[in-house]
């Protein structure tokens, strides 16, 4: 697939999430005391202390984790007036930095990915996935939570965007385009080979969603704003033939999402079933009047050792019959807005591959016309 060249529709929305370099992250205990505390310039330490989630926090369960983190700009003098964090990392963090020469910054993560914070700001959630993983899913996280430098992330809370990353022909090509790693070999996913190269449906690329705006359809799936509208166009003619594809497209996001939808909540109620567990509302921090994480998931008594066994690596080891039937109708919608009429569970990899690099070329042709 070295064929496969990058799109610039896919630009500027997926990214690997932090990388610390140094002991940033905290129990969760410490974190909720710190969120209580208050600082000499009144500003709360919820600003700078945050859920936190690796890689074997999502193939796993979650820990309770946090982390101190000052962004990707905060001077020195800004970030001593947070007095407990920044006394933690005075004496955890600065110490380790020192001996490897990492003397400028070193209260800042090592690479803190400016450009992911900042497309991630106007998002109440973002898709993830672990990078170096045996099976291919995606999952959604809070936009509290940091990610760290095992997740590549993707700014979009839409489930049809969401929906398309999830699909089986997704799968196929970031397989073809990853590396392999680790001891078990496993591929890798890597955000310029493997998702700006990806064409996504005409009409559903990143570049049509990047205005972030959402409409939720009926069911609570979420959908891109405005896909209906049409584009403008010279002659009346032109027009109407904008709009009836306009309409199409946006049926397509609906059935992709509404799919999507059903997958996630198949596999969150699978990982948390109601009758195991229970949803603690989170610590409340100084100066606010609600929690803005999300709640916690704790076993209820005697169902802990059963929880634990709820992973979504062991999930996708088994692959029961019900996760199969929820990927295939998923898949199913993904195909049909690429207008693959013939598609079929059993259709070869290699003629998913042989489509979409077609479709590849055919815009980056396109792309190359137009600069």
């Amino acid at each position: 697939m070295s064929l496969a060249k990058p799109l610039v529709e896919n630009s500027g929305t997926s990214f690997e999430g932090t990388k610390k370099y140094g002991d940033f992250d905290i129990s969760g205990e410490l974190a909720r005391s710190w969120l209580l505390q208050p600082n000499p310039h009144g500003r709360p330490n919820s600003e700078v202390v945050k859920p936190w989630r690796n890689g074997q926090g999502l193939a796993k369960r979650p820990t309770d984790t946090w982390i101190i983190d000052f962004g990707s700009e905060a001077s020195e003098f800004e970030a001593v007036l947070f007095e407990a964090p920044f006394t933690h990392l005075q004496r955890v963090v600065k110490p380790e930095r020192m001996k490897a020469n990492l003397t400028e910054k070193w209260w800042l993560h090592e690479r803190p990915r400016g450009a992911m914070r900042i497309a991630m700001l106007p998002l109440s959630r973002y898709v993830a996935t672990v990078r170096v993983s045996k099976h291919r899913y995606f999952c959604f996280l809070d936009s509290t939570i940091l990610p760290d430098t095992r997740l590549n992330v993707f700014a979009r809370l839409d489930d049809g965007s969401f929906g398309i990353l999830s699909s089986r022909i997704h799968e196929v090509w970031s397989l073809a385009q990853a590396s392999m790693h680790g001891v078990g070999n496993d591929p890798t996913y890597n955000a310029k080979s493997c998702f700006e190269t990806f064409p996504f449906p005409a009409g559903l690329t990143p570049a049509d969603t990047a205005h972030q705006k959402t409409e939720a359809i009926e069911g609570g799936a979420l959908i891109p704003a405005d896909i209906s509208a049409p584009k403008k166009a010279l002659t009346q003619k032109a027009r109407a033939q904008a709009a009836i594809k306009s309409i199409a497209i946006r049926e397509h996001a609906m059935h992709i999402a509404r799919a999507a939808k059903r997958l996630n909540d198949l596999r969150e109620n699978w990982l948390n079933p109601p009758e195991w567990t229970q949803r603690l509302p989170e610590v409340i921090p100084l100066g606010m009047d609600a929690s803005p994480y999300p709640d916690r998931i704790v076993p209820r008594n005697g169902h802990e050792k059963e929880l634990a066994e709820r992973t979504l690596t062991k999930l996708y080891n088994q692959r029961p019959a019900w996760l199969d039937a929820a990927h295939q109708a998923l898949d199913d919608a993904v195909a049909a807005a690429y207008g693959w009429l013939d598609y079929r569970a059993d259709l070869p990899d290699e003629e998913i591959l042989k489509r979409l690099l077609a479709l590849n070329l055919q815009r980056a042709k396109v792309q190359g016309a137009t600069k």
